[in-house]
């Protein structure tokens, strides 16, 4: 996992006493706290090895798959590794985080947007600010399990209390919770007590296969007028045209022709933080294929759609997908690629159908709930905590988004 490049600008390199890693050039600096100490470092040391694969113990994407991210996406982003330690000097809990330097105007309407683009003339950096971010740069974030207790209440306390100074040394304007989903709230809503401000990010979707099959579903879900608009759509794949499936492990025999299609998908979006590389989807299949699934589907023996999805514990995540636009819309692919992941999610016995944040029409007509995620923010700066505050429920996405405002649970979102 060692990162190669220099070290992020500010982050000076300190020798600590007792600080023993094979690599110590990964190790950029530590900070003394009240629990310890916690140690930045681009790689996780050998000795403690074991405290970072079992901090991820049973969460959908394990500690194999930010050594993915960390690996594939290394040129977007700087990757770093929290060592949380005690007074003794043990590794308690490893946390993953990234900085990046992020427009806070993203998701906001373009009437805003071309307000800023203004102020910018003269500004060039306003509302763009380099943040710490504690999460996956690819995906929803967790909170690792601390090796003795097996729960997250130490690391929480502990990254409270040492994520300010290693801000502060690491030059970021902004510490924030990435996209921690709703069940979260219950440890991470103590971090408001000490400044942060949580706001919603852009939610997920979920949807319970509580139902015998798709037509099932059709009948017993969806409104009359859906239901036929729905048939008339999937009419369209049929006959001369008709769309067949497949479900690999590995895609790496057709990433050639399917990551296109991904940055075809992404082109089209306006809200962009990742961009997902060949070597991501690769790597996603060959490292975690009791969990990866890809959905290839072609028209003609073409492939026209993907999607890059995780299975596990009875939940299918479908977090990524591509479609070819040059036949997408006239054959209403995306309408499909839905429909089948389903259909098969129901006959491999998956309970719940998860969808990553966007696109969210569909969703709502397919009768899908919201999946809150959260950011928790906070300044180093204290002083700059009560303007951020009144300014973050202004920048939150959601409130601008008309249709996720439709969906039955919008007010779970605060």
């Amino acid at each position: 996992m060692q990162r190669s490049g220099s070290s992020v600008p500010g982050a000076d390199t300190e020798s600590q006493p007792g600080l023993t890693s094979p690599n110590p050039s990964s190790i950029h600096f530590s900070v003394e706290t009240t629990f310890g100490s916690a140690v930045v470092a681009e790689s996780v040391p050998a000795e403690d090895n074991n405290v970072w694969v079992t901090g991820f113990d049973n969460y959908p994407l394990d500690h194999r798959y930010y050594e993915i991210v960390h690996e594939s996406l290394n040129d977007q982003f700087a990757h770093y590794y929290l060592l949380l330690k005690d007074g003794a000097g043990a590794t308690r809990a490893i946390q993953p985080f990234l900085i990046v330097s992020q427009d806070l105007a993203t998701g906001m309407p373009s009437l805003i947007r071309d307000v800023l683009a203004r102020i910018r003339r003269l500004f060039p950096g306003f509302l763009k600010l380099r943040m710490l971010m504690v999460g996956s740069a690819a995906g929803e974030g967790d909170v690792v399990l601390e090796k003795e207790s097996r729960d997250i209440g130490w690391t929480v306390d502990a990254l409270q209390r040492s994520l300010t100074p290693v801000a502060r040394r690491l030059k970021a304007m902004l510490i924030v919770f990435k996209d921690y989903p709703k069940f979260y709230r219950e440890s991470l809503d103590r971090l408001r007590l000490f400044g942060y401000t949580r706001v919603p990010s852009m939610p997920a979707t979920k949807l319970a296969l509580d139902f015998n099959d798709f037509e099932d579903f059709l009948k017993s879900r969806i409104s009359y007028t859906m239901r036929k608009n729905l048939r008339r759509k999937f009419r369209k794949t049929e006959g001369d045209y008709r769309t067949e499936f497949e479900v690999v492990t590995d895609i790496t025999p057709y990433v050639d022709e399917v990551h296109p299609l991904y940055q075809q998908t992404l082109g089209r979006s306006e809200l962009k933080f990742e961009e997902l590389t060949k070597s991501y989807l690769c790597d996603l299949g060959r490292r975690m294929n009791d969990r990866a699934r890809f959905f290839i589907w072609r028209q003609g023996g073409k492939i026209v759609a993907f999607a890059s999805t995780i299975v596990h514990k009875d939940v299918l995540r479908d977090n990524y997908i591509g479609l070819d636009y040059s036949v997408a819309l006239e054959y209403n692919l995306y309408f499909v690629t839905l429909r089948d992941t389903i259909i098969w999610a129901l006959k491999n016995g998956i309970k719940t159908y998860h969808s990553a944040p966007l696109n969210y029409d569909p969703k709502y007509h397919f009768r899908m709930e919201l999946e809150p995620l959260d950011l928790y923010v906070r300044a180093p700066n204290g002083l700059l905590n009560p303007i951020f505050k009144r300014l973050l429920p202004l920048l939150e996405p959601t409130r601008y988004d008309p249709i996720i405002q439709r969906f039955s649970n919008a007010n779970e979102l605060w």
